[in-house]
């Protein structure tokens, strides 16, 4: 196993569908712009209750890249 040196950027995501496309959505996002995410970690969960029901998710996450 090589050894890698990582950065920590910390991201929160956000769904109706739940909580795994929160991440999905975060993760998604920062993958246009940040290459080489390679780990997450969820550091908190959150949402939004509207009329009684769950109306909406959101997740933060800290995300590990490897350095080029």
């Amino acid at each position: 196993m090589s050894s890698h040196t990582y950065k920590l950027i910390e991201l929160t995501g956000s769904s109706p569908d739940g909580i795994e496309q929160a991440v999905e959505n975060a993760i998604g996002k920062a993958s246009q712009s940040v290459h080489n995410l390679r780990w997450f970690e969820v550091t908190d969960t959150r949402g939004h209750i509207e009329n009684g029901k769950v109306a909406h998710w959101q997740v933060t996450i800290k995300v590990g890249f490897t350095l080029d």
